[in-house]
């Protein structure tokens, strides 16, 4: 099936992003029930929120493209805290939150680098 694209779909750090998104829906799915709503929730609609702020800025100016990536980079950061807090609460394995980490420090060295290019 052919269809249209926006151009901040070819992205590659949009195309990250969508990547942690299914990452972290795939972990939180094995979350204790009682952390669905909660924990579970936070970090899903974190993840979330770092492409929509890609999709939604990508449509402004370069400063306004600019501030939406500032707000998708510190979800990432909250991505961060939330892994942390599931590893400490034994819902991740060491491995789940070392590749969590892995994709935070690539998606925010991928969002830096874009923030530095609008200013070229």
């Amino acid at each position: 099936m052919s269809y249209d694209r926006f151009d901040f779909e070819d992205l590659k750090v949009y195309q990250k992003s969508l990547d942690y998104v299914d990452f972290v829906y795939e972990i939180t799915n094995k979350f204790p029930k009682e952390e669905i709503f909660s924990l579970a929730n936070q970090f899903r609609r974190a993840s979330v929120s770092v492409c929509f702020n890609i999709a939604e800025g990508s449509g402004g100016s370069k400063a306004e493209f600019n501030q939406f990536l500032k707000i998708a980079r510190r979800s990432v950061r909250e991505c961060v805290a939330v892994i942390e807090i599931s590893y400490r609460q034994a819902f991740v394995s060491s491995e789940v939150n070392k590749q969590s980490r892995k994709f935070c420090i690539e998606l925010s060295k991928m969002l830096s680098g874009l923030m530095k290019s609008l200013k070229n």
